[in-house]
């Protein structure tokens, strides 16, 4: 299983609200953190709120790959919906030229839908936009000429795009939610799929992911290629008690000022121990625990080829990230491989 983490380059601590100068220098700090702890991959997600910084992916990515040597470098995801499929491609080419073969992309429709409004979709096509542009992103990767017509965007006559990636094919995961198709999607392109799974319990997926390796078969490809990563909040600490004192008042405050968005319930105390109990969806723990909730989420799910964790959204400090980041390198990562 690789390990890795996903960030949406909060500039906030909490109810503290960083510089954006400071926010970015500490988050490229934590992916040379991450990189020298060998984890195996750092993603950089998409959002155009204040409160984040990741409304350019690929730039943030771009300076982490000049200064990283080994870790691989992805979105988390890219809202391809509302994106130009040959820019998209274009920036990620450029990124895996900069890094030397180590770029990825992490494609999705996005939860978050400001992007809409702001590049003049509609909401209304959600899911027309992403199936058209998928499929041009895809020709794009497959083919250096590329002819294609559809209904959101001019069409493309023989047309060559560059750069090229180094890689001969640059690594497209698929994002997903809960939608039953989205897997079956996946599946029948032969993508990896990438599962955010951010609350609840984990084994509720295992029929969703089924579906996508069900479809993926009958779409005549292998195992090896119909791979399972699993995104979900977590955090590392020294111990059960001090990890879990460092990640609740803040995941408290940041997941029930999104429920006021978006119309959830508060999280009560009690709800909060059951996510962190052995089936939540919640991976924070000391190292033993954490070890041990990863590898039964992956026999839960038939297996599990990458974890992120997301652990930058429950207002823990730089300090509290970089000592977490040591943890995961030097106590996770080994474990989960002696037992895999």
């Amino acid at each position: 299983m690789e390990i890795g983490i996903d960030s949406f380059a909060s500039a906030m601590y909490g109810s503290n609200e960083l510089s954006s100068l400071d926010a970015m220098e500490q988050l490229l700090d934590r992916i040379v953190a991450a990189d020298v702890a060998g984890l195996d991959v750092f993603g950089i997600g998409e959002h155009h709120k204040k409160e984040y910084l990741d409304s350019a992916p690929a730039v943030i990515l771009a300076a982490a790959a000049a200064r990283t040597k080994n870790i691989r470098l992805t979105s988390a995801v890219t809202v391809l919906s509302t994106s130009d499929p040959v820019r998209v491609f274009q920036s990620f080419a450029t990124l895996d030229v900069i890094s030397k073969g180590r770029a990825e992309l992490v494609v999705g429709r996005g939860s978050a839908v400001e992007s809409y409004p702001l590049f003049g979709f509609d909401l209304n096509d959600y899911d027309a936009l992403f199936k058209e542009k998928l499929q041009l992103l895809l020709q794009i990767r497959d083919k250096e000429f590329v002819s294609w017509s559809g209904r959101f965007r001019p069409a493309l006559d023989n047309q060559p795009v560059y750069p090229r990636p180094l890689q001969e094919k640059l690594p497209v995961w698929l994002g997903v939610g809960g939608t039953p198709e989205s897997f079956a999607r996946a599946g029948r392109l032969g993508l990896p799929l990438m599962v955010a799974i951010i609350g609840g319990e984990t084994e509720r997926f295992r029929p969703l992911i089924d579906l996508y390796r069900k479809a993926g078969r009958e779409a005549g490809f292998s195992q090896e290629q119909l791979k399972v990563g699993l995104h979900s909040p977590g955090y590392v600490g020294e111990s059960d008690q001090s990890a879990v004192a460092d990640y609740y008042p803040g995941f408290i405050e940041t997941w029930n000022k999104a429920g006021r968005e978006r119309g959830w319930p508060p999280v009560t105390k009690s709800q909060f121990d059951h996510l962190i109990g052995p089936k939540g969806v919640l991976v924070v723990g000391g190292p033993q625990t954490v070890v041990q909730k990863l590898l039964r989420h992956s026999e839960a799910l038939g297996g599990v080829d990458r974890f992120t964790f997301q652990m930058d959204i429950a207002g823990l400090n730089h300090q509290q990230l970089m000592r977490s980041i040591e943890l995961i390198g030097s106590e996770v990562i080994p474990k989960i491989r002696l037992s895999t």
